[in-house]
């Protein structure tokens, strides 16, 4: 398959392709480019079926690249080559889009490239939806549905609940929403805001809304009422004892 790389850093352009020539053998890279004007020229005189995109690009974003194409024009994939700071990863993962961290896993990379081989597939919506979480993960919970988005702000969570391999938010406002994710990776995505803490292996609070905490019976009582349980060694950890 036809591929090209648009990367700033000219040794990460030579280290990709080296990877791909060794790894990835029915990839054929035919070009590498160190802006997003060069990379989209090529794109349209190329017509690459798959383009590995870095984000922070000089004097523009990898995600720019919308803006060159009309929607029917569209007729390639993109794999994300970035070295994008550990928030974003939730953004890619919610917005179904491939993307390999630097420095390069091998390993990694071979899964992104037959991730793409077994679902090629038009990308706009997708890449729309990056941008979005991208600018919206560093202050906000963003839950996929089905069709959409919605975005949180954290401070409304009062804890989230285990439901098997899905989580129920509880919201401030009495609201509950489920989230087809389970708990590790919840805790994982809400690491920028460090009031919402896991405190049992099914719960994770906001430590704002904590009222009382009985080491005795175990049991955390927020300040709506609500009655917990939580693991006295993850209550030390917090101060709470």
């Amino acid at each position: 398959m036809k591929a090209i790389i648009i990367d700033d850093e000219k040794r990460a352009r030579l280290l990709l392709k080296a990877l791909l020539t060794d790894y990835c053998q029915d990839v054929q890279v035919l070009g590498d480019f160190s802006d997003l004007e060069s990379g989209v020229e090529a794109i349209k005189r190329i017509q690459p079926e798959l383009v590995f995109l870095d984000i922070e690009l000089p004097e523009s974003s990898g995600l720019q690249i919308l803006d060159f194409f009309k929607e029917s024009e569209l007729n390639f994939s993109i794999i994300f080559v970035t070295a994008y700071s550990e928030y974003a990863i939730q953004a890619f993962k919610l917005s179904a889009i491939d993307y390999v961290l630097k420095p390069i896993n091998t390993d990694k990379l071979i899964e992104a490239v037959s991730h793409y081989k077994n679902h090629k597939s038009k990308q706009v919506r997708q890449l729309e939806a990056l941008k979005s979480n991208l600018y919206e993960t560093k202050k906000k919970i963003v839950i996929p549905s089905r069709d959409d988005f919605q975005y949180l702000d954290p401070e409304d969570v009062i804890y989230i609940k285990a439901e098997g391999s899905y989580c129920q938010f509880h919201l401030r406002n009495g609201k509950r929403i489920l989230m087809s994710r389970n708990l590790k990776f919840v805790e994982e995505m809400i690491q920028p805001f460090p009031f919402l803490q896991r405190v049992h292996k099914s719960f994770i609070v906001n430590c704002n809304e904590i009222a009382f905490y009985s080491r005795g019976s175990g049991k955390l009582q927020l300040k709506d009422g609500t009655e917990l349980q939580a693991t006295g060694e993850k209550m030390e950890a917090l101060g709470l004892k």
